[in-house]
């Protein structure tokens, strides 16, 4: 079988050459008629076939409506090519997974657990107070007296305040504002400018609001810069200031350390009921989370399968009742109360601060949930990803175990620039491998770094450019009501019951205060579904193609094949005419080598003719010669052939006499 593939494929070649050695049967003008001739377009033929003034026209009207035809093509490949996508809602009915459900504490740590921790931090936040509070009497700012400020000195540890502290700006002169350090005599006057991160400080026209509270964060170097981070609010500032400095004590803190300072899952979770199945803090997950320390996550579906919802409605959900514990709230760092919950896909990682929601303190919260699926088209039609392994960013949050979303790439990113710019990792973050959370001790401009870097737009855009969304995902939305809980007139006895079976103590340990009813339910069975699907595709490309074809020149598939047999044909010429001329280049210089024309066959004929040879005249008689004595007579000669198409090599020939002759 592979003999007769070669043969053929031998045979084939033999004919290209003797196709190449014989030259074109036509010329491109030929061809060209031919085509015109023969071709199922409509507009060609009229060209050959009509008088001179018709073939004009139609020339020109078969140049006008083949432009249009690729003008249209042009428009139809260019949407094609777009990768264009139609959204579709669409409504089924099936039983469903129950949701994740997170549920936070809103302060992270028990005051009571860390107040060793943060009592010189307290101590100074109070100092700090107390002097705004006292700037806010009067019309300007003045420093405090030098025995004022020795006082404070000798009473606080000014070390924290040193690191990162609160400065008063007077702006009664915008064009040259005064800075004064709450806890130093110096003010700095004019070339001292705050940062404005926050609204500008030119748009402040109130005389209240003159005075302002800022954060100065300083780049500790040979020529020290700083920047004031501007508040419109003393709370704020005083509230930014103090998770600054908070986040630099509570860093160093180990993680057992950490966990064992929030709040425990027997305190917090009181009572939990899942359908008409009785559950536990021990039905959940606990994980630790940054922001509002120890988390608790039901139906997580890491350990377990997920469970299904029977039906809809509130008796077939989950039930929580929840200590918040308001009164061991950390006064300056949590300033919210309440509880802090979110509603997520199994195995996902949650994140609160995003997607959350709280649920206030003496009520009952029920939230009817409603699902949504996001069916996403891969590329070339979106960015996204299917499970994050394209995606240019170390996902930190791989340590959970927990699927890829687009919030665990952002925070993953900006820990990474936080790593290369600053040279340590946030403590709201995880962290990479062998990096440690910066402080004030070990990393003196980590918080002047932070701000720059999170002020950045550039940072900010690159991390947003690296990250993708996923191609599947789903969201839950939630309809919220609530009431007080417990009523005025069941307070009594379910503050009793539950104190004692939480605390077995006949005392009221609870109070409205501290308590939260949760009921998480599936509002109803309908779930909608929004599709993407290709607004174009490879059969509406060539229907379209065609459709324009045939509309202005009657065309079709097969006028294309014949186009492109004209196209071949054309090429075939064009190769064969390069390679006579090459041939004929060839020939040329081999007749510059050799000027003077090959001898022709007579010519040759002449040079070997034999002399002796004499032709017989009839009108002459021959003189009688007589031969010396002993010699003999002579040859009588021979005629040479005639033979015109012979060519002979003269050396040969006259080697070959010589020879003769020698012999």
């Amino acid at each position: 079988m592979f003999t007769g593939i070669t043969m053929n494929f031998k045979r084939y070649f033999i004919r290209v050459l003797h196709r190449l050695q014989k030259g074109p049967g036509y010329t491109y003008k030929e061809l060209l008629i031919w085509y015109c001739d023969n071709t199922n377009t409509h507009g060609p033929k009229r060209i050959i076939r009509e008088g001179p003034k018709k073939k004009v026209i139609w020339f020109f009207l078969t140049l006008l409506f083949a432009s249009l035809v690729f003008w249209q093509w042009g428009i139809l490949i260019d949407t094609y090519l777009s990768y264009s996508v139609s959204s579709s809602l669409s409504i089924g009915f099936k039983t469903m997974k129950f949701p994740a459900v997170t549920v936070c504490n809103a302060s992270p740590y028990k005051y009571s657990k860390v107040r060793h921790l943060l009592n010189d931090l307290d101590e100074l936040t109070e100092a700090a107070l107390e002097r705004i509070l006292q700037s806010k009497h009067g019309d300007a700012i003045s420093a405090p007296a030098p025995n004022a400020s020795e006082a404070v000195s000798q009473r606080l540890d000014l070390t924290l305040w040193n690191q990162i502290p609160l400065v008063l700006i007077d702006e009664s002169d915008p064009e040259h504002p005064v800075i004064i350090d709450l806890f130093e005599t110096s003010q700095s006057g004019s070339g001292t400018q705050p940062n404005n991160s926050s609204p500008a400080l030119a748009n402040v026209t109130s005389e209240a609001k003159k005075h302002k509270v800022a954060v100065k964060l300083c780049h500790h170097t040979d020529t020290p810069q700083c920047i004031y981070w501007n508040f419109t609010s003393a709370a704020q500032a005083v509230t930014e200031w103090y998770i600054l400095q908070s986040t630099s004590i509570l860093s160093k803190v180990p993680l057992q350390e950490r966990i064992r300072m929030g709040y425990q899952p027997e305190d917090m979770i009181l009572a939990c009921l899942y359908g008409a199945e009785p559950c536990s803090y021990r039905n959940f997950t606990q994980i630790y989370h940054p922001d509002h320390g120890n988390c608790y996550i039901f139906n997580w579906g890491m350990d377990e399968e997920a469970l299904i919802s029977s039906n809809p409605g509130t008796e077939f959900g989950l039930k929580l009742i929840l200590d918040i514990s308001q009164q061991d709230y950390i006064p300056y760092l949590t300033s919210t109360a309440g509880a802090r919950l979110m509603l997520h896909e199994q195995k996902s990682f949650p994140f609160l601060k995003d997607q959350g929601i709280y649920a206030m303190s003496g009520t009952e919260t029920s939230i009817g949930v409603l699902v949504d699926e996001l069916e996403r088209m891969g590329y070339p039609y979106s960015d996204c990803t299917m499970n994050g392994s394209d995606v240019p960013v170390k996902n930190l949050y791989n340590e959970y175990n927990t699927s890829y979303s687009i919030q665990a790439c952002l925070r993953s990113c900006f820990q990474a620039q936080m790593f290369e710019n600053c040279g340590c990792g946030h403590y709201l973050f995880p962290l990479p491998e062998g990096v440690n959370y910066c402080n004030n001790e070990d990393d003196p401009d980590w918080a002047y770094c932070y701000s720059s870097l999170r002020s950045s737009i550039r940072h900010r855009q690159f991390c947003i450019d690296s990250c993708k969304e996923t191609c599947n995902d789903t969201q839950y939305k939630m309809t919220i009501s609530m009431a007080d809980w417990p009523s005025e007139a069941s307070e009594d006895w379910i503050f009793h019951i539950l104190s004692y079976e939480r605390d077995l103590s006949t005392n009221v340990t609870l109070d409205r205060n501290g308590i939260i009813k949760l009921n998480i339910y599936f509002q109803e069975y309908n779930y909608r579904t929004i599709s993407e699907s290709a607004a174009t595709t490879i059969v509406w490309l060539l229907s379209s193609l065609g459709g324009q074809f045939g509309f202005w020149m009657g065309g079709s598939v097969l006028c294309l094949i014949e186009f492109g047999e004209i196209i071949i044909d054309f090429l075939w010429i064009t190769i064969i005419n390069i390679i006579s001329w090459c041939k004929g280049l060839k020939q040329k210089g081999a007749r510059a080598q050799y000027p003077d024309t090959p001898p022709t066959v007579s010519e040759l004929v002449e040079a070997h003719t034999n002399l002796g040879f004499q032709h017989e005249d009839a009108n002459i008689t021959p003189r009688a010669e007589v031969p010396p004595p002993g010699a003999l007579p002579p040859e009588p000669g021979t005629p040479p052939p005639n033979y015109d198409s012979l060519r002979v090599d003269p050396r040969a020939g006259i080697d070959s006499d010589s020879d003769a002759e020698a012999s």
